[in-house]
């Protein structure tokens, strides 16, 4: 099946089948990412915090140009000229950093850099508080992608969704190596890992079905998503990356995977 086939197959498909197969395939990418545990092979912590960088700068740029400019424009359209429609955006990301900031107070979670955030939760293995917190964050990439193809169609979602697959690789293998860390087997470690990329399917078909069936919602989804994904981007990325001392390295991956995302979103969108 060539490329053209596989585009007018998709021109078939409903947005919201889109969002949940590009979000699918995105979440997915988590597993490849983690795939080098299961041969012995774990790359030292200057290409991790390398590769994380170059995934905060995919997730920057995706929030700007494929999703919070999209808000800008469909929200002139609906209200016009003049204050309201950025007016709109900026409550919309707030809203959205937000969300996001109130999941990791409510919910019982655990970093293995930072230690445990949220309320106690004794009864919960710490595996399980890891899982969650991957969990919070993967969420809004999902629904980035979903709310992506919800809106503009496969246009406008396969340059997110590429994005954003591109950045869960190093995130699954950083995943995967922290659970190395913790004693766990490789395959374990891997099978943990690529289990909790699956969240954004979930994320991704909601945020579609939340977008086509509501259109006036379109520029708050669009904008949310961006406020979400900025905020996983400044609260655990970044500080993650700059923990080791590799801070210089990690901003030169973060630039590579900014201007790389940019160049997609450009050609393909």
């Amino acid at each position: 099946m060539n490329g053209s086939e596989i585009f007018s197959m998709t021109e078939s498909m409903s947005p919201i089948a889109l969002g949940f197969l590009g979000s699918l395939a995105a979440g997915l990418m988590t597993s490849i990412g983690a795939l080098p545990v299961l041969f012995g092979r774990t790359p030292s912590q200057k290409l991790r915090d390398v590769a994380l960088g170059f995934a905060a700068g995919v997730m920057l740029a995706a929030s700007f140009f494929s999703l919070i400019i999209p808000a800008l424009d469909v929200a002139e359209i609906r209200y016009g000229d003049g204050a309201t429609p950025a007016f709109i955006v900026c409550v919309a990301i707030l809203i959205g950093m937000g969300a996001v900031a109130l999941m990791n107070e409510l919910i019982p979670h655990e970093h293995f850099s930072s230690g445990r955030e949220g309320p106690e939760a004794a009864s919960l293995r710490r595996v399980w508080l890891f899982i969650i917190a991957i969990t919070i964050h993967n969420a809004p990439e999902g629904l980035a992608v979903g709310v992506s193809f919800g809106a503009e169609g496969f246009e406008g979602g396969f340059p997110v969704a590429l994005g954003i697959g591109l950045q869960n690789a190093p995130e699954g293998l950083a995943v995967a190596v922290a659970l190395l860390g913790e004693k766990y087997t490789a395959k374990r470690a891997f099978l943990i890992a690529a289990l909790t990329g699956l969240v954004e399917p979930i994320t991704g078909l909601f945020g579609a079905s939340v977008i086509v069936l509501a259109q006036p919602l379109l520029p708050w989804g669009l904008a949310f998503a961006a406020g979400a994904m900025l905020y996983v981007i400044s609260h655990e990325i970044i500080p993650e990356t700059h923990r080791n001392g590799h801070q210089n390295h990690a901003t030169m991956g973060l630039s590579v995977g900014l201007v790389i995302m940019l160049f997609l979103d450009v050609w393909l969108g």
